[in-house]
């Protein structure tokens, strides 16, 4: 492991001891929480962080976006019901996407395993 994979996973290891339990026996349900959370801070060193260097812009938290999302709709006085179709179709095609690219990657680690 090079420098900079050691200080990620120390500063991930740092965050997990922060909010798991003490007996340590749920860590990984508090992975994606922890990663997130690593993933959408602001470095120093980069001055940005990793989701910016990765995303070229910040991270848009949820609530922000529902936040956006709601005062679009009151402002244009749109449609509850059709918004909600919507934004029910886009979370499908996401599933979607990542149910694809989770099948890709089994056919990946399958094809490369052997």
């Amino acid at each position: 492991m090079n420098g900079q994979a050691e200080i990620s996973t120390r500063k991930i290891k740092q965050i997990l001891e922060k909010v798991v339990n003490p007996n340590c026996k749920d860590w990984s349900l508090r992975l994606d929480e922890a990663l997130w959370a690593y993933h959408t801070a602001y470095k120093t060193l980069s001055r940005m962080s990793p989701f910016k260097l990765v995303y070229k812009k910040p991270c848009q938290f949820p609530v922000e976006l529902e936040h956006r999302a709601y005062w679009v709709v009151t402002q244009l006085n749109m449609d509850w019901k059709a918004v909600g179709n919507r934004r029910l179709l886009e979370l499908n095609e996401i599933e979607e996407f990542r149910a694809q690219a989770y099948g890709n990657a089994k056919i990946y680690n399958e094809k490369t395993k052997h």
